[in-house]
């Protein structure tokens, strides 16, 4: 029986309304919000106060494509820093803005260490962090005169971890009072957004201009930042940041940070992104940037870099090869892209399809903008090779994967060259 459907809808649901924040390093500008693609950000995890290894970090993070880069000012000798880091940077040429972290004694650093507060494009606040009692307010409103009298831009960043206690005791005495109590998980979740949002209605009071902040509610649960964004989305138009806090290690940070952020993409909640890997040990930390590019894409929120498209492998694919040629081709594609972005606009929408038998391979490679299909065990030694649905031409001989590759290059020059 043929069903009979409707248009059936594709897609994340339409962004959020919010303002737009710009965030300047001299003629470099990143826009969060309004109708600004999310933006990937990330952040250092060297000693700020090593200038050469955190400007060297910064610009491996900026290469692979972080769009803002916050690095840790927690004492006085990374405050001093910051200036070098930012000299450094543009004798290096890069133009990434960076992003001041701060807690505890950002006040006094601010004020301290004017050159610093003048090198940073942004600056990071934790309300739980600024300080107990009456200190909180004076130590909250010094901050953000910093930020007033350098025109930077603010993230108000509300931790589950570090939650301002007396407002948590303030909204527990509250619910106390109910008639019904809201639970426990709820009136956390309260605390979070009671935070960021009262907090940055304090820092327009101050004079910050409200299209100068940028709120976030960082937890550790998935469903817990579900929550909280899905609440907070409902009750102001600041710019959010997501980002799952302490998302742990290897395939559970990843398989974490995807499954809360894409939910909130797809839902049109989310301006700027940080994926918080804990690397392993000597690991690359740009691998959070890439994981951050990676979720954008296959949700179809953004291109960053051509896509390869590989099969899992079977009983049909004993042979190693098809897994080596994915490999190398997706290692291939990302060491040319900081050249090919330049050169060959549109680049990064390509679709490469590298495929182990006769099942799948030539569909899938017809799909692809261009793709092989190398043979299964107990196939012909034979692999077609298809450009933008056609068969172009066979590959055989031990020298498949070099002759891919540059049919792979040829095709990039061709295709994406700009008009003369």
């Amino acid at each position: 029986m043929l069903v009979d459907l409707k248009e059936i809808a594709c897609g994340a649901a339409l962004r959020r309304q919010s303002r737009a924040v710009q965030i300047r390093y001299r003629d470099k500008v990143v826009v969060v919000g309004g109708d600004a693609p999310v933006v990937i950000q990330s952040m250092t995890n060297t000693d700020t106060a090593d200038a050469i290894a955190t400007a060297i970090q910064i610009k491996e993070l900026a290469r692979a494509g972080s769009e803002l880069v916050r690095i840790t000012v927690n004492n006085p000798e990374a405050a001093q820093a910051v200036p070098a880091i930012r000299e450094q940077l543009d004798r290096m040429g890069i133009d990434v803005p960076l992003v001041g972290d701060f807690h505890y004694n950002g006040h006094t650093l601010l004020k301290d260490f004017p050159d610093c507060a003048k090198a940073l494009s942004k600056y990071r606040i934790n309300p739980g962090n600024v300080g107990q009692g009456a200190k909180r307010d004076t130590q909250f409103a010094q901050m953000i005169e910093m930020a007033c009298l350098y025109q930077k831009p603010v993230r108000i960043g509300v931790n589950w971890g570090s939650l301002d206690q007396a407002l948590l005791a303030r909204i527990m005495d509250e619910n106390s009072q109910r008639a019904v109590p809201l639970s426990a998980q709820t009136v956390m979740y309260q605390a979070l957004i009671t935070s960021a949002i009262e907090s940055a209605q304090r820092a327009e009071q101050l004079g910050l201009p409200g299209d100068q902040i940028i709120l976030s509610c960082k937890v550790s649960g998935v469903q817990d930042l579900i929550s909280v964004y899905r609440e907070i989305s409902k009750h102001c138009d600041y710019p959010l940041h997501l980002g799952l806090t302490e998302a742990g290690m290897g395939s559970k940070g990843i398989v974490a940070s995807t499954a809360a952020l894409s939910v909130l993409l797809q839902e049109g909640i989310g301006d700027t992104i940080r994926i918080s890997l804990t690397p392993e040990p000597g690991g690359d930390r740009c691998k959070e940037v890439f994981v951050a590019q990676e979720i954008l894409q296959t949700m179809g929120l953004r291109k960053f870099m051509p896509m390869v498209i590989a099969c899992p492998g079977c009983g049909r694919t004993t042979s190693t090869v098809f897994q080596e040629l994915a490999d190398d081709i997706q290692s291939f594609l990302r060491e040319q892209m900081p050249v090919w972005k330049t050169q060959y606009p549109g680049v990064e929408g390509m679709n490469v399809a590298v495929m182990g038998c006769i099942v799948n391979g030539p569909g899938e490679s017809k799909h692809a903008h261009i793709g092989i299909s190398l043979p299964g065990t107990g196939e012909s030694p034979a692999a077609p090779v298809f450009i933008d649905g056609v068969k172009a031409m066979t590959l055989r001989g031990e020298n498949i994967a070099q002759d891919f590759q540059k049919i792979v290059l040829d095709y990039v020059q061709t295709r994406y060259s700009p008009q003369v």
